[in-house]
């Protein structure tokens, strides 16, 4: 048994199990924030539950494999929350615009965890 692996394997089956909403597609404006810029292609898995009483969230890359190497740990002071971020089918320059987005501000600060 390896827990690390036992995640990883669970989380690919609720990608796998779930249905990619992609409803911020790539260079769209936040809702409420019109300077923040979508830098990948944003969404959320439907029929799914996150800490925020919303959807998971999930950045989908370029890459057409629906591979998940990595995710996201938030923490948002605004929102007073954190939540998870899948990554998935995200190449390398995707990933360092997602970092980066996720902690362009003090507000947010997000904690990059490869599988």
């Amino acid at each position: 048994m390896n827990p690390n692996n036992d995640f990883w394997t669970t989380l690919d089956t609720l990608v796998d199990d779930s249905e990619i909403i992609i409803d911020r597609p790539k260079g769209t404006c936040h809702p409420r924030f019109p300077d923040i810029i979508y830098p990948v292609d944003y969404g959320y898995l439907k029929n799914t539950k996150s800490m925020d009483g919303n959807e998971i969230d999930v950045w989908r890359g370029t890459d057409p494999t629906t591979r998940i190497d990595s995710i996201l740990i938030t923490i948002d002071l605004l929102k007073k929350d954190s939540e998870i971020k899948i990554l998935v089918g995200c190449i390398e320059e995707e990933k360092k615009l997602i970092i980066e987005f996720h902690n362009r501000g003090d507000l947010m600060k997000a904690l990059f965890v490869e599988r």
